[in-house]
């Protein structure tokens, strides 16, 4: 829960140490791991979701551009949580930097509530549940998988970072000018007619 909040803490070592534990001693079970979980990561991505609504877009206007965040980017940051705001949170959830801020950078971004709970719930589930179900199954097993699957994974995580990074580079400008017409958009519609 503390982590989903915005704390870096290790869940995924914690969910995969009781797991094994229980796998190995059966002094826990396996469905009460699991409901731990899950409910602490939805729990404290709606917590970080609240604390990132209330605060977190004054201090990313106040402080962002010293960490490179101009106005524009934050406007772009908005733009894409409201174009592809659910599947960021759901594939935030298997990301370790990215699942600390996804929430607050979701309530930072004034994504909707029902949409951010809904995909939010769906990656708690197949996040912690899946890590926990796996891991108590595979047992020790898992330990010899974790190895060869983590760097695997580690190196696609990078890859696909640096994609991302050098699509968003190479169209940065268009996805702002994108942003922007969707914002002089939104505007009229909100100005009074008549």
């Amino acid at each position: 829960m503390f982590e989903s909040m915005g704390l870096p803490l290790p869940a995924e070592s914690i969910i995969i140490g009781a797991s094994l534990y229980a796998a190995a001693t059966h002094h826990l079970e396996i469905r009460w791991i699991v409901l731990a979980a899950v409910s602490g990561a939805i729990m404290g991505d709606n917590f970080g979701f609240l604390i990132g609504r209330a605060l977190g877009y004054r201090l990313l206007r106040r402080y962002g551009k010293k960490i490179g965040l101009t106005d524009e980017r934050l406007m772009l940051g908005r733009y894409l949580f409201k174009r592809h705001g659910g599947l960021i949170v759901f594939l935030g959830r298997f990301v370790a930097i990215l699942r600390v801020f996804v929430a607050l950078l979701a309530g930072a971004n004034r994504m909707p509530w029902r949409s951010f709970l809904w995909h939010n719930a769906l990656g708690g589930l197949c996040w912690a549940g899946g890590y926990a179900i796996a891991t108590y199954y595979l047992g020790k097993g898992f330990l010899k998988l974790s190895g060869p699957v983590a760097i695997v994974a580690g190196v696609v995580v990078v890859i696909s970072a640096v994609f991302m990074m050098i699509f968003l580079k190479r169209n940065e400008k268009r996805l702002t000018d994108e942003a922007l017409a969707d914002a002089r958009q939104e505007e009229s519609k909100a100005k009074p007619q008549g």
